[in-house]
């Protein structure tokens, strides 16, 4: 999409902000840096989604795990994800998270992996507030949102737009926007100018 292209669908998308949903998967999101080469700034994030969805903050919802280190007792947030959730709450969005497992594996250097999942209450939360939107613009390249897209497309008539960066959108979605599930996708590298942590 070009810079006038943009502008269209957000002058379009404005006219409908009080009946549209904005899903953002920010671990997702934040590998889009390995395909874009820059990295989304939640601030910015923030400004764009407010085209979208306005007003209601639970229609602005961030996903994101609450990493508290790896010993089950701690109370503390790490500084990364304290920094994180913090920062999205500031900018408007509805924080969503769970807390960070942490899986022993000596596969890998750190003796461990960190698991935080939150699709199904993505999923959970499109149908629990199924009544609040008409549109939704989901910010993930997940393809596992495809099979909940497909059923609120087909059965209520919910319109779906997917913005994700190129090599990193499920073959899934690209499968549901070939049957109409889903109406776009879009890729951030077309938003860099409103995106770019380090754009003036």
């Amino acid at each position: 999409m070009n810079t006038s292209e943009i502008k269209q669908l957000l002058a379009e998308l404005e006219q409908k902000r009080d009946r549209t949903i904005v899903i953002v998967d920010w671990a997702n999101v934040e590998r889009w840096k390995e395909s874009l080469g820059w990295e989304i700034d939640i601030q910015k994030l923030g400004k764009l989604v407010k085209h979208f969805a306005s007003g209601k903050a639970f229609l602005r919802r961030f996903y994101y795990g609450a990493d508290f280190g790896k010993s089950t007792k701690s109370l503390i947030l790490t500084p990364w994800s304290s920094m994180v959730l913090n920062k999205a709450k500031m900018n408007g969005f509805e924080v969503v998270t769970k807390r960070v497992k942490y899986i022993v594996d000596r596969n890998y250097s750190t003796g461990y992996i960190k698991k935080c999942n939150l699709d199904i209450e993505m999923a959970m939360d499109l149908i629990r507030e199924i009544a609040n939107y008409d549109v939704a613009v989901i910010f993930s390249g997940d393809g596992d949102l495809a099979c909940v897209m497909k059923y609120l497309h087909d059965r209520f008539g919910k319109r779906f737009i997917v913005i994700g960066a190129r090599g990193f959108v499920g073959a899934e979605l690209y499968e549901a926007l070939s049957q109409k599930s889903i109406e776009k996708i879009l890729y951030a590298s077309d938003f860099e100018y409103r995106l770019d942590r380090n754009r003036p």
